[in-house]
């Protein structure tokens, strides 16, 4: 459905960009509420629908300042709770003054003290329900801000996480009106301190709710100066207990009662002594820290996190994690090891800039400048060709069935713990012929290639690699050799074909207690250099071995080396 929403603000916009982009779509009091840079004047509107419920209305509009930024590129957030909105947006054209604030509904409106941050940039806000005590509920806020240490050695960033009360509703009319009486924040920290090893800035966060709301997991995006990221989970549990029993950075005098951030139905009523303390002394000495719980040399940007109930019953989280070249890794928390399931390519072109789970459907919606995408997280399809494969994936949204492998039902095929797949030995009809574990005999693997290659000249045999779990070598005449791995194809480099040389070749794959031959190929001699040929069966696939003249032999090798 398109519904116009016209920038009025041109006017006023001196240069570009003059349209309205829409920044902020939330449900807002049982209302679509979305708001925009109307041509760099933030403005609001509140929709409904209309009379014959055929298309939306305005029914309400609003300035949008502190809400929307003045240009989408500017720093922004906004979060509904209870029919209040909370956002984080510029103040000023410029893109300054950049406040976390309480901005309308129906509690009073309450912003931050100025010296409580600085020069922040905000990565995401969430509410954690408590339901046997909804007066001691909190917004957690994650942000980044500028290192007031200006040490050359320290990081220019410091990631934190703040919190304030949702009863908050600012301090009296002599002291602190309309500011949190509750606003504390810590360093979040990710790192191995016995490596001196952290990664400090901080990317994106998904707050994956619990029943109790001490188990509620924050997972945290975390990058480096030496371009890797970081995942680390902490729960709320930990958060809160540094917020509850740390001492306040830079006062060493008693605390009065009630302690500094405590939450009160009454904040206005709150005593001075409390309120200054959080007025003057907002951070925590203590830090919130963690191990990281997975490494790599991706650079990731977002993250989603999703619970998923496997065959055996048992839920499993699922990390789905989005890199600068748009592509989703889809990795499996399970215990304290992460085990990488696939990679879903999206986009060569654009970034990927948004992530939204929709646990029921198992559908992530991902956003970049030119498309929304929907991806099916049950996309089995690719693990099909035989019961040990689909269960070497370790995909707690695929299992294998009479129909292959498809989505999870109860009790189809899976080993989500350990991939082992003695397990496909259950009693399962099979819908086709599946691969044995044990090397098949020659005359039964249908991938055969045959090529004719005289005497004296190089070539090299090359076979697809379907999973970087798994171990691939080279097998000939009893002899086993290492695959020279190519991103996508393990290579086996034959300097210069000899009598030796010539006969069967086997490309074989072991993962954990499968073994599969991936690919046969047949040299034979040709006795005529000028007419080498090569003859394939009808199963041949992307495996495509090629004779190569002795200057490209020598640009390859090298690049490999390099490579």
């Amino acid at each position: 459905q398109k519904f116009h929403l016209n920038a009025t603000g041109q006017e006023e916009c001196q240069e570009d960009p003059c349209e309205n982009v829409i920044t902020v779509i939330e449900k807002f009091q049982n209302n679509l509420f979305v708001c925009g840079t109307n041509g760099q004047k933030p403005e609001c509107w509140q929709l409904r629908p209309s009379v014959n419920n055929q298309s939306l209305e305005i029914f309400d509009s609003r300035d949008g300042t502190g809400i929307s930024p003045f240009i989408y590129t500017q720093n922004s957030l906004s979060l509904t709770v209870e029919g209040d909105l909370y956002a984080a947006a510029p103040l000023d054209a410029d893109g300054s003054t950049l406040q976390f604030r309480r901005q309308a509904g129906h509690r009073t409106n309450v912003w931050m003290y100025d010296s409580w941050v600085s020069e922040p940039t905000f990565v995401s806000a969430s509410w954690v329900q408590r339901t046997d005590d909804p007066d001691n509920e909190k917004i957690y806020v994650f942000f980044r801000e500028k290192n007031s240490d200006h040490n050359r050695e320290a990081d220019p960033l410091i990631s934190r996480i703040a919190r304030v009360c949702k009863v908050d509703e600012g301090g009296s009319k002599r002291f602190f009106q309309n500011m949190w009486t509750s606003f504390l924040k810590a360093r979040l920290v990710c790192g191995i301190p016995k490596e001196s090893l952290y990664f400090n800035r901080l990317q994106d966060v998904y707050v994956m709710h619990a029943d109790n709301w001490q188990d509620t997991r924050v997972y945290a995006l975390f990058t480096s100066n030496w371009n890797s990221t970081a995942v680390c989970i902490y729960t709320i549990k930990m958060i809160e207990n540094i917020f509850e029993n740390s001492k306040f950075k830079g006062y060493n005098n008693n605390l009065p009662t009630p302690r500094p951030g405590t939450c009160s139905t009454n904040s206005k009523a709150l005593p001075r002594q409390t309120v200054n303390i959080v007025k003057d002394h907002s951070e925590m000495a203590d830090w919130v820290d963690s191990d990281p719980f997975y490494i790599s040399t991706n650079n990731y940007t977002k993250i989603v996190v999703d619970r998923v109930q496997a065959a055996d019953q048992r839920f499993y989280n699922i990390l789905l994690l989005a890199t600068d070249s748009g592509k989703i890794h889809k990795v499996l928390e399970s215990g304290s090891e992460p085990f990488i399931i696939s990679e879903t390519q999206l986009s060569n072109s654009s970034i990927i800039q948004s992530m939204k789970l929709d646990s029921k459907k198992k559908t992530l919606i991902v956003g970049s400048a030119e498309r929304i995408t929907a991806v099916n997280l049950q996309s089995c399809q690719e693990y099909s060709k035989s019961c040990e494969e689909c269960v070497l994936a370790r995909d707690p949204y695929c299992a294998w069935t009479n129909d292959g492998c498809t989505s999870t039902v109860p009790g189809s095929i899976q080993n989500i713990v350990d991939g082992k797949t003695n397990v496909c030995s259950l009693t399962v009809k099979e819908p086709r012929n599946r691969t044995k574990r044990e090397i098949p005999p020659l005359s039964s693997v249908h991938l055969r290639t045959v090529h004719s290659v005289p005497q004296g000249v190089p070539f090299y045999l090359s076979c697809p690699i379907d999973s970087y779990h798994a171990e691939y070598t080279w097998e000939q005449k009893g002899q086993k050799s290492p695959c020279l791995q190519m991103l996508t194809n393990c290579l086996h480099l034959i300097p210069s074909m000899s009598q030796e040389k010539y006969g069967t070749y086997r490309c074989i794959s072991e993962e954990k207690d499968y073994i599969k031959v991936v690919g046969t190929y047949e040299l034979i001699e040709n006795q005529d250099p000028k007419k080498c040929s090569k003859s394939n069966t009808p199963d041949n696939w992307n495996a495509a071995p090629a004779l190569i003249p002795e200057m490209t032999w020598i640009t390859l090798l090298v690049a490999i080396i390099s490579f």
